[in-house]
């Protein structure tokens, strides 16, 4: 379905093309001062500019044409020649009708589905999510369960980090405490054990064990250094063990994401790619888009238009070694082979903006893929009520899921402040707990604007009231709420029918999604699906203290009308919360 201000753009292109004008200048949009007009058409100004006319004369002209287009109310001038457009109740009770009819809930879809490729998460391999690890998690997320929505055909990769120097630190650490264990008997010829040798607790407690080590003893290093080095060369006890750490974090890591709600396509990591570095290396150098400078092989990436300095991509360092660059130019090399992406976007904090552009620069003259496919999605830092990053109270990274667990308990004392739910059971409670606790971040999270940095206040995002995510639990509650509550009396949803300014602001608000959404793809910024789900439940607000449905008085057509209405505004509200990962409770 397509919303009014798309097909009002449309008809109101073609009264400025009787005019001779370029139909473009019919764009319509929602009116900066809705108690005057329900959308706005600012381009006679510039119509008039080039055909040196008056603008307002012009306007006059143009307005009975608009006037005809059907669903059109009225129109008028205002100032040097605004168009303002106020709808029909009918047209806009349409409209809302086919909200509730639509299975997308008037959401849209692309013109042309493509293939996508996101990169977000960015985990390593005995390592636990931190504070640090959550935008990167729900902005991709929020952005796969966008596109998918919109038709995209989406492929998400975790990329873990599970090869270097810090597989080789975890393995000599690992034979320090266990050096029984056959994987390091290099006469050992297998099997090995199925059962991993540690777990996520030994892992969290040995990589910084183990790094502290090797900072203080060069033998300690050196020995993680040909480990590494044996490791990349396939021995096979190492590669045994390696499988194992990767294993276990990634069990680890799949329940923290299913706590999230998040989900990943594919948990492939650094690895994958290293197999193709060789390969690439010698391909790069063989057709000298790699060259060689001071021993080491670079491509270089300047261009003549660069405003600032643009360093070489780094292929191949003087001392023989690849780094990240090449790994992730074998990562773009390895997705065109195996999932051929149109589009593939990285969500990783905007402070590795070089990092990225180097690289797709890189990937567009090795001729992997076009540079204008690739892009970075940067996001700015969430930080503590003292604008700091969130630590530790004895200064370390703040885990995940202690974070989590830190808004559980916050949600838990809000819900026993407002009196709400004494009389569930233990399950629901904590599912609900679950569900407050998850909307307050998720929602903090994905109402700002994603390139700036915002401070996470948990007393101020856990509130029941204002624009945070367990308000809008709260409302989708109270319409569930009432349409039971409606069910019980024996009431059905009816004909809608706008009449009340209310009526006409909550139907205005649910045409609203599908333009919301698409600026919200187009941006690839959440925020924007976030500003029309709280205006949506701030309508609907409106709506619920001006416009009576079970109370007694009501007609039963105009209950019937408000009741549709009601559900329309679920229907779409649900769907807009599942776009940014967050569940909704039956009762609150």
């Amino acid at each position: 379905m397509a919303d009014i201000a798309s097909e009002l753009s449309t008809a109101v292109g073609k009264a400025f093309e009787q005019f001779g004008l370029d139909p473009k200048l019919g764009q319509v949009r929602r009116a900066d001062r809705p108690d005057l007009a329900d959308f706005q058409c600012n381009g006679a100004m510039a119509a008039a500019k080039a055909v040196k006319r008056n603008p307002r004369e012009l306007a006059g002209e143009i307005a009975p044409l608009i006037e005809a287009i059907d669903g059109v109310d009225e129109v008028s001038i205002a100032g040097p020649g605004f168009l303002n457009i106020k709808m029909t109740g009918d047209a806009l009770a349409k409209q809302a009708i086919a909200v509730m009819a639509d299975a997308k809930a008037g959401g849209g879809s692309v013109d042309t589905p493509r293939r996508v490729m996101m990169d977000f998460g960015g985990w390593n391999v005995a390592k636990p999510m931190h504070i640090g690890h959550l935008r990167s998690t729900i902005i991709g997320d929020s952005l796969q369960r966008l596109f998918r929505f919109l038709g995209d055909e989406v492929t998400s990769d975790v990329h873990l980090g599970d090869w270097g120097l810090q597989m080789g630190l975890l393995i000599t650490e690992v034979q320090f405490e266990q050096p029984e264990l056959p994987y390091f008997d290099e006469s050992f010829t297998g099997p090995y054990p199925t059962e991993s040798p540690v777990s996520m607790a030994d892992l969290e407690r040995l990589y910084p064990q183990a790094s502290a080590k090797s900072k203080e003893d060069e033998a300690r290093r050196e020995a993680a250094r040909t480990a590494t080095a044996q490791l990349q060369a396939g021995r096979p006890g190492y590669m045994a063990l390696w499988k194992h750490f990767c294993a276990v974090t990634q069990v680890g890591l799949e329940r923290e994401c299913g706590d999230l709600g998040v989900r990943f396509d594919l948990w492939k990591g650094e690895s994958d790619a290293e197999k193709l570095i060789p390969e690439m290396v010698e391909d790069l150098k063989g057709r000298d888009i790699a060259i060689l400078d001071d021993g080491a092989w670079i491509i270089p990436v300047v261009r003549e238009d660069d405003k600032k300095e643009m360093p070489p991509f780094m292929l191949v360092n003087s001392q023989g070694a690849s780094g990240y660059h090449a790994t992730d130019l074998g990562t773009i090399l390895d997705r065109k082979r195996e999932n051929d992406p149109e589009l593939t976007l990285y969500i990783v904090d905007q402070r590795q903006a070089l990092h990225f552009e180097q690289v797709f620069r890189a990937a567009d003259k090795a001729g992997y893929m076009p540079e204008d496919t690739l892009e970075h999605i940067g996001f700015g830092t969430m930080n503590g009520k003292d604008g700091k990053p969130f630590k530790t109270r004895e200064g370390g990274v703040l885990k995940l899921h202690d974070f989590i667990q830190q808004a559980k308990d916050k949600a838990r004392e809000r819900l026993e402040e407002a009196g709400i739910g004494e009389d569930w059971s233990d399950e629901e409670r904590a599912d609900i707990i679950d569900k407050v606790a998850l909307a307050a971040i998720k929602f903090a999270d994905l109402s700002n604007v994603r390139t700036k940095n915002y401070v996470f206040d948990i007393d101020q995002f856990m509130r029941f009231e204002g624009k945070t995510g367990p308000y809008l639990l709260y409302a989708v509650v109270r319409v569930k709420s009432l349409m039971r509550r409606a069910a019980e009396q024996g009431v059905e949803p009816g004909t809608i029918k706008i009449e009340a300014a209310e009526e006409r602001a909550l139907a205005l608000q649910l045409d609203a999604f599908e333009s919301a959404l698409k600026l919200a793809y187009d941006n690839r910024t959440p925020h924007g699906i976030c500003e029309h789900a709280h205006a949506l439940a701030t309508a609907f607000s409106a709506f619920w203290s001006n416009c009576p449905i079970l109370k007694d008085g009501v007609e039963p057509e105009q209950r019937a009308s408000r009741l549709a209405l009601a559900q329309a505004t679920l229907k779409q509200l649900e769907v807009a919360l599942n776009l940014i990962g967050i569940d909704t409770p039956e009762r609150m």
